[in-house]
């Protein structure tokens, strides 16, 4: 059942970090209800079948309006009996709707309420529009990530939305949960990705105010800089990652690439950088990755190859972990971490906008004739189109 089992948090349907939030939640066990909106939003992204959703997995979707005052009460009840209520809006927008923390706590004061925010509930930025990239760009993230002489690469969305968002998000509900149940209170949850973003690099600034860390790209020893501490192409145009940081690993290394009595640099000596980079990109360009593969299974050399997306699900590794699953031929990860005892089940794949309104409101409390009324009138419903 998961370690969250027996806990209700509410959903208020957004993009990105929230919703990645309330799948960590969902896969740990606990009931989350997705609170859609009753008409289809444009969100910038293609449609898609619910099962393509992965980010919406593990829960039932409820389609409610609550720009309706019928609505608006709906949320307050689901919010009396609920552990967390977690939201991805520009700051003032639940408070607006008359359902911001002030308003639910009073219904419910053990209530966590989450909010996701790029730039945070307060400060000069805090209403200002962005995305993953901005956000980044602020904590001082994206300034850091890029070789030498180039300008800054995103990294995919991960370290904005995810890393720093739907994560810290998660983390901080939660903390709110287990402090309630000492407490009895309630409390608000401020995750801002600009905030998560700067947590993660913690140690790099660390290493930045100690002198030891360059504010350049590709110049530091896990930035690309360091010739140990890169990807080289192989002979079949394919790709092998190489981190062998410590004196022990990098000698295993050096010895599996067949250049011990090379005469090479020094492991440290940066002025020799660029020969041991030559001399480890000449000597990987001679076998393909598989071949690799071969040399350094078994060793400690810290190399490992770069499996595309689609090669993932059938390396041994991940085989036995059972790290990717197929659900309805959609790939995915399966729920982290794992549990000795309270062992998680990758929930349910996403349910289309409104499929379990009536459901939901059943189960919450709502009785036959409140779901028919609120039906009846347009407040609660479910996309006919499925998605």
């Amino acid at each position: 059942m998961g370690p969250l089992a027996g806990f209700r948090i509410i959903e208020m349907a957004g993009i990105g970090p929230a919703p990645f939030a309330a799948t960590l939640l969902a896969d740990m066990g606990a009931e989350v209800i997705r609170v859609d909106r009753r008409e289809a939003a444009d969100l910038g992204l293609p449609g898609r079948e619910p099962k393509f959703d992965v980010l919406h997995r593990g829960r039932r979707s409820l389609a409610l309006d609550v720009k309706a005052e019928a609505g608006r009460a709906v949320v307050k009840q689901l919010a009396a009996k609920a552990d967390a209520l977690i939201e991805g809006f520009r700051p003032g927008v639940m408070e607006r709707l008359g359902l911001g923390p002030e308003e639910l706590l009073k219904i419910n004061p053990k209530l966590v309420f989450g909010r996701m925010t790029g730039f945070g509930q307060d400060g000069p930025l805090a209403q200002a529009a962005g995305h993953d990239i901005n956000y980044i760009a602020l904590a001082g993230a994206l300034h850091a990530i890029g070789r030498k002489g180039e300008g800054p690469v995103p990294p995919l969305n991960l370290v904005g939305d995810f890393g720093g968002g739907g994560m810290f998000l998660a983390f901080g509900v939660l903390c709110g949960l287990l402090e309630a149940q000492k407490s009895g209170k309630g409390q608000v949850v401020d995750a801002a990705m600009v905030d998560g973003a700067a947590y993660l690099l913690a140690g790099i600034y660390g290493l930045y105010s100690q002198g030891s860390w360059a504010d350049e790209r590709g110049v530091n020893f896990v930035d690309s800089g360091a010739p140990w501490y890169d990807v080289y192409k192989t002979r079949d145009g394919k790709w092998l990652s190489v981190g062998a940081i410590e004196k022990r690993f990098y000698e295993e290394l050096v010895e599996k690439l067949g250049l011990a009595s090379a005469g090479l640099p020094k492991q440290h000596d940066r002025k020799g950088w660029p020969i041991l980079r030559e001399r480890f990109a000449a000597a990987i360009a001679s076998k393909t990755r598989d071949e690799w593969e071969r040399v350094f299974e078994g060793s400690d050399a810290c190399v490992a190859p770069v499996l595309a997306l689609g090669e993932v699900e059938s390396h041994p590794h991940n085989v036995a972990r059972a790290t990717f699953v197929r659900r309805d031929g959609v790939l995915q990860p399966g729920p982290a971490p794992r549990f000795s005892r309270t062992a998680c089940e990758m929930g349910p794949p996403a349910r289309g906008r409104g499929a379990d309104s009536e459901a939901v409101l059943r189960d919450w409390g709502f009785a036959p004739a409140e779901i028919a009324e609120l039906t009846k009138v347009g407040v609660v419903g479910a996309d006919k189109s499925g998605r």
